[in-house]
């Protein structure tokens, strides 16, 4: 997940989401749907799915993008300056609360941040 990767904008949140599995995995809308949706109530933003990039707030585009990445399955997922990408919240409470939607799936992660943030990310260990 990066601040740098943006959403495509012409899709709401949940198409955003399921998206990467039908394009992946070649799932069908109402399965992908259903699990987009199903990790959005995970993240606890299960009332954006209707909304587009332009409606969403810094938090939301975020569960939107940790969403996504958990959607790959994949067994590890960066997070990339977290702090750039959740600005608008305390964000070390909002990251772990959404992390916590990881374990269900059976991934790790790996934050990278700068060195003096660090001390933020101690439960990882």
């Amino acid at each position: 997940m990066s601040p740098d990767l943006p959403l495509r904008v012409n899709l709401t949140a949940l198409e955003n989401i399921a998206l990467i599995t039908q394009f992946h995995h070649a799932t069908p809308w109402k399965q992908a749907s259903e699990q987009a949706q199903k990790l959005l109530d995970c993240t606890g933003h299960g009332d954006i799915a209707l909304k587009r990039d332009e409606d969403l707030n810094m938090t939301q585009r975020f569960a939107v993008k940790m969403a996504r990445a958990i959607m790959l399955r994949r067994p590890l997922v960066a997070i990339d300056r977290p702090a750039l990408m959740l600005a608008d919240v305390p964000y070390p409470h909002v990251l772990r609360t959404m992390l916590g939607c990881l374990q269900h799936e059976h991934s790790d992660h790996r934050v990278v941040d700068y060195v003096w943030n660090q001390s933020i990310y101690e439960y990882q260990k």
